[in-house]
C-alpha cells in the first residue's frame, strides 16, 4: 500500500495519522460520501473528472466525519488542492458542493432512496452485490451489522515475539500498560484500545512484539505447531503466520515456507529475520502445481492459508470492496481447491491440514472444503480447540467483524487417515 511506503522523515506524526485517516476514512464510506457529491452536484458522480471527485471525496468526508477539522478549512483545501490539479476551472463546483455539503449536515445518507438495499448499500457503503450476497448467507439484521463493523477502524492487536528473549518482562510491562487488554479468541494476543502507544512503537522495531490480528493468530494456534515437526506453509508470505508457527513451536520444528512471488518469498525471509526466526525455509514455487519435492518428502503438518476476495479484512483493507466483482469469488475458489490438492498429497497420514481465508464468503470456505473431502475419503473434519462461540454447525471456524471484532476468517482443520 502506498500508505505503508511513504518514507518515514516525509511527515509529521500528527500529519501522518491524517493521512491515514483520510485515506482509510474516503475508502471506507466512498458510497456514503459519492451519494452526497451527485446530489449537491446535481451529476452522476462517473461523470465527474477523477482528480475532481477526489477533491470533493475529501471534503465531505472531512464535513462529516472529523469534527476537528473546521468547515471552512475542509472547503478551502478541496478548492485549492483541484486549483493545483488540470481542473482548475472546477474550483467553482467544488466550493459549491461542499459550501451546500456543510448546510446539509444533518441529512441522512440514502435518505432519498426508496429501496431498501440500494439505501443500505448507500448508509453502509458497500457495493450492492455484496449487500445482496450478505443478506443471503446472513439474512438482513446481520448482513447490515456486518457492513456497519466494516466502516469502523479495526483495533490494532499483537503478539508477544518469544524467540527475542526477556518475554517474561515485555509481558509484564505489556500487562501494565493502559489501553491494552488480552484476546478472549486467540491465547497470547493483545489488543489495544486506541493507537499504538509510543512506548510499543522501540519494541515492535527491534522485533520484540508483532502486530497481527487476532483471528490470524488463531490460524496457527489451530494448527498447533510441535517442536521436532516438518510443516508446509503455502501462500506464506509476508510471514505473519509462518514466524507465528515459528514462535509456537520453539524455533525447533522444520517449516518450508512458500510463495508464489520471488519479491514476496524476500519479504517473507526478512520478516523470518527481523523476528529471530531460524526454522523457515523460504521457497518460491507456483503451488497449484506439483510441489518441487522428492517423492519421499511427507510433512507432519500443513496450512493452506489460501488467497482469497479478503472480505473479512474490509475494515482494514477497504479498497477491496471497490476492486473485487462478483465473478473474482468463483474463480479464486478453482486457486483454493488446486493449493489443497498439492497440500495433501505431501502430507503423512495421520497428519494435520489447516485450511483458512480471510474471506466471509460461503463459495471460498465451506464449499471449497466440503468439495475436497468429498473427493479425498482419507480426510476427515476435525472440529477444533476453540471457544464454542467461533464454531460453526459444521465445527469449522468463523470469526465476524460485528460478533467477534476481530477480522473475518475460516479455518477448517482436517485429518488425513
Amino acid at each position: 500500500m502506498l500508505l505503508a511506503s511513504m518514507p518515514e522523515g516525509a511527515l509529521s506524526p500528527e500529519d501522518r495519522r491524517l493521512v491515514y485517516e483520510l485515506t482509510l476514512g474516503v475508502l471506507r464510506r466512498q458510497s456514503t460520501l459519492d451519494y452526497f457529491i451527485a446530489r449537491y452536484s446535481k451529476r452522476p458522480v462517473d461523470k465527474i473528472d477523477l482528480p475532481v471527485l477526489i477533491a470533493l471525496r475529501l471534503g465531505v468526508y472531512q464535513l462529516r466525519f472529523l469534527s476537528r477539522i473546521p468547515p471552512s478549512a475542509a472547503v478551502n483545501e478541496s478548492v485549492s488542492l483541484v486549483k493545483q490539479s488540470r481542473t482548475r476551472s472546477a474550483a467553482g463546483l467544488v466550493n459549491a458542493v461542499l459550501r451546500k455539503a456543510s448546510t446539509n449536515i444533518d441529512e441522512e445518507p440514502g435518505a432519498s432512496v426508496s429501496d431498501p438495499t440500494d439505501r443500505l448499500s448507500i448508509e453502509c457503503s458497500h457495493p450492492r452485490w455484496m449487500i445482496e450476497r450478505w443478506i443471503a448467507q446472513f439474512g438482513v439484521k446481520e448482513a447490515e451489522e456486518l457492513a456497519r463493523a466494516n466502516i469502523s477502524a479495526a483495533p490494532l492487536a499483537f503478539r508477544v515475539n518469544v524467540l527475542r528473549g526477556g518475554e517474561a518482562s515485555i509481558v509484564k510491562a505489556i500487562d501494565d500498560l493502559p489501553g491494552i487488554s488480552r484476546s478472549s479468541i486467540a491465547a497470547g494476543a493483545y489488543l489495544l484500545d486506541g493507537s499504538v502507544p509510543e512506548i510499543l512503537t522501540r519494541p515492535a522495531e527491534e522485533g520484540l512484539i508483532y502486530f497481527q490480528d487476532e483471528a490470524s493468530q488463531l490460524v496457527s494456534l489451530v494448527l498447533d505447531p510441535q517442536p521436532g515437526e516438518s510443516i508446509l506453509d503455502l501462500c506464506a508470505s509476508p510471514g505473519s503466520k509462518t514466524s507465528h508457527i515459528a514462535a509456537l513451536s520453539n524455533d525447533r520444528s522444520t517449516i518450508v515456507a512458500c510463495d508464489v512471488h520471488r519479491h514476496r518469498v524476500a519479504t517473507l525471509a526478512s520478516t523470518c529475520r527481523r523476528l529471530g526466526v531460524r526454522s523457515v525455509l523460504a521457497l518460491a514455487c507456483d503451488a497449484t502445481l506439483a510441489l518441487p519435492f522428492s517423492e519421499e518428502t511427507v510433512f507432519d503438518r500443513a496450512l493452506v492459508d489460501a488467497p482469497c476476495s479478503g472480505t473479512g479484512t474490509l475494515r482494514q483493507n477497504p479498497e477491496i470492496k471497490w476492486r473485487l466483482q462478483p465473478e473474482d469469488i468463483q474463480r479464486l475458489a478453482g486457486t483454493q481447491s488446486l493449493l489443497l490438492e498439492q497440500a495433501a498429497r505431501v502430507l503423512r497420514r495421520g497428519g494435520t491440514l489447516v485450511y483458512s481465508t480471510c474471506s466471509i464468503e460461503a463459495e471460498e470456505d465451506e464449499s471449497v472444503v466440503a468439495d475436497f473431502l468429498n473427493r479425498h475419503g482419507e480426510f476427515e473434519s476435525v472440529s477444533p480447540d476453540v471457544p464454542s462461540s467461533l464454531l460453526t454447525p459444521e465445527g469449522f471456524v468463523r470469526t465476524l467483524p460485528h460478533r467477534h471484532g476481530c477480522d473475518g476468517f475460516f479455518v477448517a482443520v482436517m485429518r488425513k487417515c
